[in-house]
This record gives structure tokens, sequence and C-alpha cells, in this order.
């Protein structure tokens, strides 16, 4: 039986560019994390929306 190990989602917000898209990697709450894939008009538009905030 494998061992059971926390999922944590501790860790700082990475983003990194991989080929042509940008990988944005976002520590959860609950644990684990989020990966989006975005182009870079994608994240041109969420730059500009959390701007707005």
């Amino acid at each position: 039986m494998a061992a059971m190990k926390p999922r944590t989602g501790d860790g700082p917000l990475e983003v990194v560019r991989e080929g042509r898209s940008i990988i944005m990697r976002v520590p959860l709450e609950g644990g684990g994390r989020l990966v989006v894939e975005l182009s870079a008009e994608e994240a041109e538009t969420l730059r500009e929306q959390l701007e707005k905030l």
C-alpha cells in the first residue's frame, strides 16, 4: 500500500514560458495546484482584467 502524503498547495505561484504557451501553476487552498496553459494574448487579457480590480 502506498504511503499517504498530505496534499498541500504550499509554494509560490509559478509562471513559465514553454514554447508558445505560458504555463501558470496556482497553489490551491484545499491542496494541490491549478495548472493553466495560456497563449500570450490570453495572458495579456488576464493582466488587463486583473488591473481593473
